[in-house]
C-alpha cells in the first residue's frame, strides 16, 4: 500500500502528549506496567474514559488514589479547555469552542434531532484545502488532530448527551460526522484510528455503529482507495460542489489533481466494497455552481460513476460575512432537486442548523 503524498502532511508540531486513547489496548498495557502498576488498570482506565466518559480521578475509585492520580496524570493529559458555548434552534444545537494545550483553537457542533443525535467533529485545526468558499480553507491549516484529540470531541458530545444538557432530557449520541475543520483524509492514519476508538465496544472504545459514522473528504484519491481496504462499514462523503472539472478547479483546489471522474470512480470502489451509498455533498452557490444545466450534468455524471450508490445531499450556503458568495433563492434549489431527481438520482436537501452561531458549513472558528 503506497503511502499518502507527503504535501498532505500537516506540521507536527503542537501534537499533545500521548494519551490513552491514541494507544491500542496492548499498547496501553505496556503503558500501565512501564509506570510499575499491574496490565489490568490500562483496561480499568480505559472502563472510565469509554464506558462512564469520564477523565476525573476522584470518579475512578475502582482504582487507588496514588496510583490513579499517577496513570491518569500520565495516560490522560488535559486535552482542551472548554472556552465557549453557543446555542440556537431553540437550544437543540450547540457549538462549543475548545483550546488545546497548545492554544490551538478548534470547534465541535451538537445537534438534537428527534430519535437521534448527531456530532459535526474537527480531524484539523484549520483546513490546506483552500476552497475559495469555506472560511476554514480560507484560514489555511495549522495542523492535524491528534486521535485523542478527535475522539475526546465524540466523548464531551456523548456526555452532555447523557446529562441532559441539551432540550429533551438525557440521551444518546448516535451519530458522527466527519465534516468540522479540516480534511479527514488528510490526517489519515489518525482518523482511521479515531474512527476504531469510536466504534469499537467498550471498553476499547464508544460503541458507536461504524455505519452511523460519516467520513467525508474533497476527493484525495489515493486515500478514498486505501479507506476502501480498510473493511470499515462507515458512509463516504464526496463535497463535490460541482461536476465539471472546469468549475471544481476552482472551488476544490484539489481537483487540478484528482478529477472529477477519478474521484467518483474511487468512490464507486468504496461503494462496491461496502454496499453502501456515497453522499454527494453539494454546497449550493447562487450564480456559481446552481445553474439548470449544471444539476442536469450532476445527474448524469453520478448515474454513469456512481449509479445507485449516488445520493446528491444539498447544501444551502450558509454565507460569511463580508463573502461575495451567496446562497441560491429557494425557486432556484427547488429546479436544482427536480433535474438530479429527473436524472435518476436521489437529492435531498440538508436541514441547515447552526446559521445564527456561525456552526454552518465552512464557517468553524473562522471567528477564533
Amino acid at each position: 500500500m503506497t503511502s499518502l503524498p507527503l504535501v498532505f502532511d500537516a506540521p507536527k508540531r503542537g501534537l499533545p502528549p500521548r494519551h490513552l486513547v491514541d494507544l491500542t489496548p496492548a499498547e496501553r498495557q505496556e503503558a500501565v506496567v512501564a509506570l510499575g502498576e499491574k496490565p489490568f488498570r490500562a483496561k480499568q482506565l480505559a472502563n472510565h474514559y469509554f464506558s462512564r466518559l469520564t477523565v476525573d480521578p476522584a470518579e475512578m475509585t475502582d482504582i487507588p488514589a496514588a496510583t490513579r492520580d499517577k496513570l491518569v496524570g500520565d495516560l490522560m493529559p488535559a486535552l482542551f479547555t472548554e472556552l465557549r458555548k453557543v446555542t440556537c434552534d431553540d437550544g437543540t444545537t450547540r457549538k462549543s469552542l475548545l483550546r488545546a494545550h497548545d492554544g490551538t483553537l478548534i470547534e465541535s457542533v451538537l445537534m438534537r434531532y428527534p430519535g437521534r443525535a448527531t456530532l459535526c467533529i474537527s480531524s484539523q485545526a484549520g483546513c490546506g484545502m483552500a476552497c475559495p468558499f469555506c472560511a476554514t480553507g480560507q484560514g489555511g491549516l495549522q495542523r492535524n488532530l491528534s486521535t485523542a484529540e478527535i475522539v475526546e470531541q465524540v466523548r464531551l458530545g456523548a456526555a452532555a448527551m447523557r446529562d441532559g444538557e441539551l432540550p429533551g432530557g438525557p440521551g444518546r449520541l448516535s451519530n458522527i460526522v466527519f465534516m468540522g475543520m479540516g480534511e479527514p483524509l488528510a490526517n489519515y492514519k489518525r482518523v482511521i484510528d479515531a474512527v476504531r476508538r469510536i466504534c469499537d465496544p467498550a471498553p476499547n472504545g464508544l460503541g458507536i455503529s461504524q455505519r452511523s459514522v460519516t467520513v467525508s473528504t474533497v476527493g484525495l484519491v489515493p486515500a478514498i482507495r486505501k479507506l476502501t481496504e480498510e473493511g470499515l462499514q462507515v458512509r463516504l462523503a464526496v463535497s463535490l460542489h460541482t461536476p465539471d472539472d472546469e468549475l471544481r478547479d476552482t472551488l476544490v483546489p484539489v481537483n487540478s489533481r484528482w478529477k472529477v471522474a477519478e474521484v467518483l470512480d474511487a468512490a464507486r470502489g468504496y461503494a462496491d466494497r461496502t454496499g453502501r451509498r456515497v453522499s454527494i455533498e453539494y454546497a449550493l452557490i447562487r450564480d456559481i455552481n446552481d445553474h439548470g444545466w449544471r444539476a442536469d450534468l450532476l445527474g448524469q455524471v453520478l448515474r454513469k460513476h456512481l449509479g445507485q450508490f449516488a445520493h446528491v445531499n444539498l447544501i444551502p450556503l450558509n454565507p460569511t460575512p463580508g463573502s461575495k458568495w451567496d446562497a441560491s433563492p429557494k425557486h432556484v434549489q427547488d429546479d436544482f432537486v427536480r433535474r438530479v431527481e429527473a436524472q435518476g438520482v436521489a437529492c435531498t436537501v440538508r436541514d441547515t442548523r447552526g446559521q445564527e452561531i456561525a456552526a454552518a458549513c465552512g464557517q468553524l472558528a473562522a471567528e477564533g
